[in-house]
């Protein structure tokens, strides 16, 4: 199943660490923010067998992944708008002038030496369980909710073998053991057929989960062009039809009612069932994916794409949810009509509307994805940035302060006797010293030290930027032109609030 921001999707939830270090121990001041980080990442769940091909833009850092928030005044998208924070911030005068217009000729206040705004090195993949191998480098984790539909597949599938092989007694649990691996290294060649056409599309792969109700493949970019969409949706459903061949062909070579016929006729059945289901025509399954490429590429607009599909999925979860008890009671399905409620009713009604909500929710949230994509150019980290006047290390709080009022700026950059950056004053550390021990307080004892991550380049926009955040949680980052002169500092409170605003905004 391929859901539209998976893996995104945003999963849900944030991929960075929540370590604390001591130099952010600092009480903060001012309203608490909304945590505004969207749902990442997308549903996990797949039904049975589908592959989540799902790119997984980045979130901004949620004020959870830091110990504190900070009073980070003004509006984000508009620096002219005061904002009710300004109250509290220790760089009241600078309200109306606090980040860089995009042309700065008066900008330069200090330099940075040789320092460069290197990119931050990639976060490591988020672990999803038993990690079972890296094929085509892409690691592949077996969920916890693995087992316990491994569990409940090795229960059905033994009550099946008790009719067809009554002989085998309690061993036909063990071959329902087997018949559950084999499904699932089945579910996975679906998903490595998404990641090897990823992958040839220059795409990477963040990683492969196998959990309850199939696969995901957390794709962390989007296709450019919707010929490669279609492909890459496609790709899953054919690699599960040509299974069902070969399963079909080493059947006609084995004896009926046997152990091996058995499960042969299983797989292939299984495969089909996973090839069928994830075709049709309704996002967040393979079939919407391909929906939405089609959309995208008679108008040209991908969302639109995007927002026909994902209504299909919503009526696909409709269908589903009432049309699967209907028909295994009528007996549609091959099996004898039930006038009666029994359990094997309560089962078919329960998998109906745990797939429905699957699909449901897997539509929804391609939605919300697909416009956080559409919104993500508008945060850019040079818009976005504070003014900042460098301060030497012995430098006196209130000194500091007097300085960056004077000079229209909101930040604080610790440097050497040469102008190199050594380190940030965290907004949330003046905040908790009382202004009569200001001249007394350096600023070196309030700053926090650069790492290589914490320096972002002022070119940075959309995903680049936000995935340069996620990468190294902080509350401040020091933004450098490509020539290594300082260009400001960067509130991860700003782009924060810069992110709920664009999401808020109609697509």
């Amino acid at each position: 199943m391929d859901e539209s921001g998976g893996s995104g999707q945003p999963r849900s939830g944030t991929d960075e660490s929540t370590e604390r270090r001591p130099d952010r121990e600092a009480p903060a001041t001012g309203p608490a923010r909304p945590d505004p980080a969207p749902s990442d990442e997308q549903p996990k769940d797949d039904a049975s067998g589908t592959g989540d091909t799902t790119p997984g833009p980045a979130t901004p850092p949620s004020s959870e992944s830091r110990e504190e928030a900070d009073p980070a005044p003004g509006d984000a998208t508009d620096p002219r708008t005061p904002d009710r924070r300004d109250a509290e911030s220790p760089f009241t005068q600078a309200s109306h002038s606090d980040r860089h217009p995009d042309t700065h000729p008066d900008r330069p206040l200090a330099h940075s030496g040789t320092t460069k705004g290197r990119p931050p090195q990639r976060p490591k993949d988020p672990r999803g369980g038993l990690l079972m191998g890296r094929p085509f480098g892409v690691p592949v984790y077996v969920a916890p909710s693995w087992f316990l539909v491994a569990a409940l597949i090795t229960w059905v599938f033994g009550g099946q073998l008790d009719r067809v092989l009554p002989e085998l007694g309690a061993a036909r649990y063990l071959v329902s053991l087997f018949f559950a691996v084999a499904f699932y290294a089945s579910v996975l060649v679906h998903e490595l057929a998404h990641t090897v056409a990823a992958l040839r599309f220059k795409l990477p792969v963040r990683r492969i989960q196998l959990q309850f109700f199939g696969g995901v493949s957390e794709i962390e970019k989007e296709a450019e062009t919707p010929g490669r969409e279609f492909v890459l949706a496609f790709v899953g459903p054919l690699l599960s039809l040509v299974l069902s061949g070969v399963f079909y062909g080493a059947l006609q070579a084995v004896e009926p009612g046997t152990v091996p016929g058995v499960l042969l006729a299983g797989l292939m059945i299984s495969n089909l069932i996973v090839a069928a289901f994830n075709l049709l025509p309704g996002l967040p399954l393979d079939g919407g994916r391909m929906l939405r490429a089609v959309v995208w590429k008679i108008t040209g607009r991908p969302m639109t794409g995007t927002v026909a599909a994902a209504w299909v999925g919503r009526a696909l979860a409709v269908s589903v949810l009432v049309g699967l008890p209907w028909l295994t009671q009528s007996g549609a399905l091959g099996s004898d009509a039930v006038d009666n409620v029994g359990m094997d009713t309560v089962m078919d009604a329960l998998l109906a509307a745990i797939l429905a909500a699957i699909i449901w929710t897997g539509a929804g949230n391609s939605l919300r994805m697909a416009r956080l994509r559409e919104h993500l150019p508008d945060l850019r980290a040079r818009t976005l940035t504070r003014r900042a006047v460098p301060v030497e290390t012995n430098t006196p709080l209130s000194e500091a302060l007097r300085r960056a009022n004077d000079a229209g700026a909101r930040a604080l950059v610790v440097v050497d006797a040469d102008g190199n950056p050594l380190s940030l004053v965290r907004e949330a550390a003046i905040v908790g010293v009382p202004e009569h021990r200001r001249p007394w307080v350096a600023v070196s004892g309030l700053a926090q030290d650069l790492t290589d991550g914490m320096r972002v380049s002022a070119e940075l926009a959309g995903e680049e930027l936000l995935d340069a955040l996620r990468a190294t949680p902080a509350t401040e980052y020091l933004v450098v032109e490509e020539t290594g002169e300082i260009y400001g500092v960067l509130s991860a409170a700003d782009v924060e609030r810069a992110f709920v605003k664009a999401m808020a905004r109609p697509s």
